[in-house]
């Protein structure tokens, strides 16, 4: 068969590690020898973004601006250790949060469901997935320790000079602790509408949740932007999709949620999302089975797996041992944004090599042919662990017979 032909690039961020390794071997095996794959490349590796000043991953951000769809391989964001072992200049921030920021994105994370693998809330027939708004709250916090005798005030000066103050606290029996967050109103409406627009985009239902009995001012807000912004842009496109947006408060949509069925996006704040992204995840069975979409209210995409970079996996490689990695979430971020790629440029053949392909790698493990991870994990009788390399050969044969 000949190849089948691209118009625009993707953006491709190379990464670290062992899901480095991966990401090259997913292009050898399974992209290349099918697509005429163009890609604008950035090498996100800790060594090029050290070399570079981490100019590379600003670059990277602008280009995904640029071209609309980006793939990007997990990356190592450096703690203390890691400058030691790679020589760094300086302990570089998260790719991600850098990328976050200038695409002003939401992450939206979703499992990927295959028989054999019972979410451990055995109810979940059918994908959750969560969008995080990834601004403010405590991830963007001042805090301080304070002594016994301290008086805590939340001030604010405005643009004319008047200032308006409240007592959080005085601490008159002792010592203690005090935070200050913040949010802004056009990163809560930038965040509202990307989950609406993904809403739209994958036909499902989306809820969304916050503590607004407690917190009436920084709370209430979130639910006032969402709604002021779905009835005036949105809800008549929700009614024509037959979808529905949906508010509760938080404790309420965790006890929603543990009795559903799925198939719905939960958008949560910062710091909730963080924690339910991670409890889903583990919740549907395995993180390597988790796919991570960024998306900008303005409708660009940048792919991913939700997973790190694999770091002891990748040790083992280098002294040449076997290793069984799962690529499948990898494998899910190159054919979502092959789709997203083929819908934009209106190529359906691209569009349906990406659906063969992701419908090869969960044929494959219903087979009963994966890796390490989800060989203690399935149920399947007739069970086989294979080789990281070997699980992307046997996705192949199974592709050639969709194809």
């Amino acid at each position: 068969m000949s190849k089948i032909q691209m118009k625009t690039p993707l953006v491709e961020m190379d990464g670290d590690e062992m899901t480095r390794v991966i990401w090259q071997m997913i292009k050898d095996i399974l992209l290349t020898p099918y697509i005429d794959l163009k890609t604008e490349y950035y090498d996100l590796g800790l060594e090029h973004r050290n070399a570079t000043d981490d100019k590379v991953t600003f670059d990277s951000a602008e280009a995904t601006k640029k071209y609309g769809v980006a793939v990007k391989c997990a990356t190592i964001t450096p703690n203390a250790a890691r400058v030691e072992e790679y020589k760094l200049k300086e302990m570089w921030k998260s790719p991600n949060g850098t990328i976050r920021a200038i695409l002003d994105g939401t992450v939206f994370r979703t499992p990927i469901l295959v028989k054999g693998i019972t979410p451990y809330i055995p109810t979940w027939t059918q994908p959750i997935t969560i969008a995080r708004h990834a601004y403010g709250d405590v991830y963007k916090n001042v805090e301080m320790q304070v002594k016994k005798g301290s008086k805590a005030e939340l001030v604010c000066t405005d643009a004319d000079g008047n200032v308006s103050r409240e007592t959080i606290y005085e601490f008159n029996e002792g010592g203690g602790i005090i935070q200050g967050l913040h949010n802004r109103d056009d990163s809560i409406a930038s965040f509202a509408r990307a989950c609406f627009n993904y809403a739209l985009d994958m036909k499902k239902d989306i809820w969304f949740a916050t503590k607004d009995t407690i917190s009436k001012k920084y709370d209430h807000r979130f639910k006032d932007i969402f709604q002021e912004i779905f009835d005036a842009e949105y809800k008549e496109k929700f009614d024509a999709a037959g979808i529905e947006y949906f508010y509760t408060l938080i404790d309420d949509a965790v006890a929603r949620v543990i009795r559903s069925n799925g198939g719905y996006i939960w958008a949560c704040k910062n710091y909730d999302g963080d924690v339910m992204s991670d409890m889903v995840a583990t919740a549907y069975g395995s993180l390597a089975m988790m796919t991570s979409v960024l998306v900008s209210p303005d409708g660009i995409y940048e792919y991913e797996a939700a997973h790190g970079t694999v770091q002891r996996h990748y040790y083992k490689y280098l002294k040449g041992e076997e290793t069984s990695t799962n690529s499948v979430a990898t494998l899910f971020a190159w054919t979502g944004a092959l789709k997203k790629r083929g819908e934009l440029d209106s190529l359906p053949e691209l569009m349906a090599f990406a659906d063969k392909l992701e419908q090869a790698t969960i044929g494959t493990i219903e087979d009963g042919i994966m890796t390490g991870d989800l060989y203690l994990l399935s149920t399947l009788e007739n069970k086989k662990k294979v080789s990281t390399e070997e699980f992307l050969n046997a996705v192949n044969e199974k592709l050639q017979s969709l194809l």
